[in-house]
């Protein structure tokens, strides 16, 4: 009998607590100042009944089990349609906990042992962002699908044009697990986007700040210094997760603040900058700006805007023209319910809905939808205008995919 979001939502602890309740395991007392952990409410259509598809259990393998303990935090061992075959953690401790959060008896000490084993055909990436791509590459070419964290690559195009090529050669899915795409008001934006109700979009924002001063722990500190548009999925996501489009140029510019890991001189980027806004144009002929920042204390958190020719969600629900606004009213833009024992999780509620997309792109033999080209689209874009802030903001094109 399928139960309700709602009443989860309602009765599990916020923040840390939902993922540990979904993975079994307390989380690292940290975790519950990294941002999105603690944003968990989501609007589910509580009309909605899960009807179970496919008997078929896609074998999957789980890696990487850090501060985030993102290798467990999007339900994947708790789908109805996975058999979680293995887990892996490159230290023992915390490969030995990820096996017992999940339940799961088989261990690999790393992904490059994990794809050997045949008898997976799936890998859930949530290793450290610098390493993504490489361990993408790594699955595909033993012949199995791969899903991964934010961002694809790192601040790297040669690697983004490997995946890209990689896909289309294998024929595999790829999936990026941006948080953004299932938050209630993207979601929404995307729906009505298909249906026509925004008409072109003219122009979009997307945020994602968050504060670090201390910079949160991570393997070899790859988060220390970090340049802000080397992290841009979540921000980017308000266009290219609504339209499909991209980012075609990009002219962006950076603050040099007095945070120490922000000097150039003090992380192995030589990135100067604590926050960085990029304004875009788009494949629409629109624009966009879009801003990630370390350095604002007193704000945080994932939000966006979009303003097309017949209407606009900003700061609320849709508003425009008395067509659109009529067209919209008749829209039904929760998302729907999840199979019963996949919780919704932390990021807005969109790590379940991410989890299952992977899953049923797979069983449906079709491309989820952070797809190879959103995911680069997404990610690239964030690269170059970094390279463009370096530039003093000289406007620079945008290496284009599709798929």
């Amino acid at each position: 009998m399928p139960i309700s979001r709602r009443s989860f939502i309602t009765n599990a602890a916020l923040g840390a607590g939902v993922l540990a309740a979904s993975s079994g395991a307390a989380m690292p007392q940290d975790v519950k100042t990294i941002a999105g952990f603690d944003d968990t409410k989501t609007d589910i259509d509580p009309s909605t009944v899960w009807q179970q598809k496919f008997d078929r259990k896609v074998r999957m393998g789980l890696v990487g089990f850090g501060v985030c303990q993102f290798g467990l935090g999007f339900s994947l061992q708790s789908h109805p349609n996975v058999e979680l075959i293995a887990v892996s953690d490159l230290i023992p401790e915390r490969c030995a906990a990820m096996a017992q959060a999940a339940k799961c008896s088989k261990t690999y000490p790393s992904l490059e042992e994990m794809v050997k084993d045949d008898t997976i055909e799936a890998i859930f990436v949530a290793t450290d962002a610098p390493s993504h791509a490489r361990h993408c590459l790594e699955v595909m070419k033993h012949g199995k699908h791969a899903a991964t964290a934010v961002p694809a690559t790192f601040g790297n195009l040669e690697e983004a044009d490997m995946l890209y090529e990689m896909v289309k050669k294998t024929g595999l899915n790829y999936m990026m697990f941006e948080t953004s795409t299932f938050h209630d008001d993207l979601y929404a934006m995307r729906e009505i986007f298909k249906a026509g109700g925004f008409g072109k979009l003219i122009y979009s924002e997307g945020e994602y700040y968050h504060y670090c001063y201390n910079p949160i722990d991570s393997y070899k500190g790859w988060r220390i210094g970090a340049p802000p548009q080397f992290y841009p999925t979540h921000s980017n996501a308000y266009y290219v997760g609504v339209t499909g489009g991209s980012f075609t140029e990009v002219s962006c510019v950076g603050n040099r603040c007095n945070i120490p890991q922000f000097q150039a001189e003090n992380n192995v980027y030589k990135n100067p900058f604590g926050s960085e806004v990029a304004l875009f144009k788009t494949s629409e002929g629109g624009m966009s700006r879009m801003a990630v920042a370390w350095d604002m204390p007193g704000i945080g958190g994932e939000v966006g805007r979009v303003s097309g020719e017949r209407g606009a969600m900003w700061g609320g629900g849709f508003r425009g023209l008395q067509d659109a606004n009529e067209q919209v009213s008749k829209m039904n833009l929760k998302k729907p319910l999840l199979p019963p024992a996949v919780d919704p999780g932390g990021h807005g509620g969109s790590h379940g809905y991410l989890g299952h997309e992977f899953v049923m792109s797979i069983l449906e033999n079709r491309k989820p939808l952070v797809n190879i080209a959103w995911a680069l689209n997404m990610t690239v874009a964030g690269i170059v205008a970094h390279q463009s802030a370096l530039k003093d903001g000289e406007l620079l094109k945008i290496p284009q995919y599709s798929f």
